[in-house]
């Protein structure tokens, strides 16, 4: 496992704008978790992980119930996006502040490979899940790690990326031994950026936690080639990625 990355140092300050959700694709999230949820609304909900709640009040729309953003950053929390249905909450994935079988959907976006001690978050997600509850897990795997564009210009991103995300294997066991079952999973196309000048603005906050492990001179040399390739008009129009989500129910 790589060096975990501490939000409250940099990527707090860019997250936000660096990950915000590009047109339709709340409305496109916000379906899948619905269709993979396996009950009638409303339900309760934890966003582990929720970051600076890019997804905690989607969640909340999509479900009607009360939804808890647990987060271990206090400068992440501090940006989260409020709603009226919405509490965030001081927590870990190791250390989820909540009641046993106390959620009946729990999302983990974009979070597993940070986790530390995974078999301890595994049976800490299965406490707080209430009977037939689903876990979504949204992740890269390493076995099944995309084609991302930005790679192309960042030679040792998918080395470092093959290095910190766990594979379906690894994944599936840790829930499995914690005494959840694999129901699916779903690969999702998803819209990142409609041209290649708005790509280049995003990745350039670096909020992506990939770049943490890059060196400052990789780094340089990576978007000074991106910002040729956009001053050139190499552009392939709309950037799109696939997205894996693996569910799991306590059935």
């Amino acid at each position: 496992m790589l060096e975990r990355v501490d939000y409250d140092v940099r990527q707090h300050s860019v997250y936000s704008a660096g990950r915000a959700l590009p047109e339709g694709t709340a409305g496109l999230w916000s379906g899948v978790f619905a269709r993979w949820a396996g009950a009638a609304n409303p339900l309760t909900v934890l966003d582990l992980g929720s970051g600076t709640g890019r997804f905690t009040p989607i969640l909340a729309e999509t479900f009607g119930g009360p939804v808890y953003g647990v987060e271990p950053s206090g400068r992440m929390r501090e940006q989260a996006a409020p709603h009226p249905r919405v509490q965030y909450l001081a927590g870990s994935a190791e250390a989820i502040p909540l009641p046993d079988d106390s959620c009946d959907v729990v999302l983990l976006f974009l979070v597993f490979h940070h986790i530390v001690d995974r078999p301890g978050a595994a049976a800490e997600i299965h406490r707080v899940l209430r009977p037939g509850g689903r876990v979504l897990v949204r992740s890269a795997f390493a076995d099944r790690l995309p084609d991302l564009y930005w790679h192309r210009f960042f030679p040792s991103a998918r080395d470092v990326e093959l290095r910190m995300f766990p594979t379906v294997a690894e994944v599936t066991g840790l829930f499995e031994d914690a005494g959840l079952t694999v129901l699916g999973l779903d690969r999702i196309r998803e819209t990142v950026a409609t041209d290649l000048a708005a790509y280049a603005r995003r990745l350039r906050l670096r909020a992506i936690s990939t770049f943490e492990h890059l060196t400052e001179e990789e780094t340089r040399l990576g978007f000074a080639a991106l910002d040729r390739a956009v001053a050139a008009g190499d552009d392939p129009g709309h950037i799109t990625m696939d997205s894996d989500l693996l569910v799991l129910g306590d059935s």
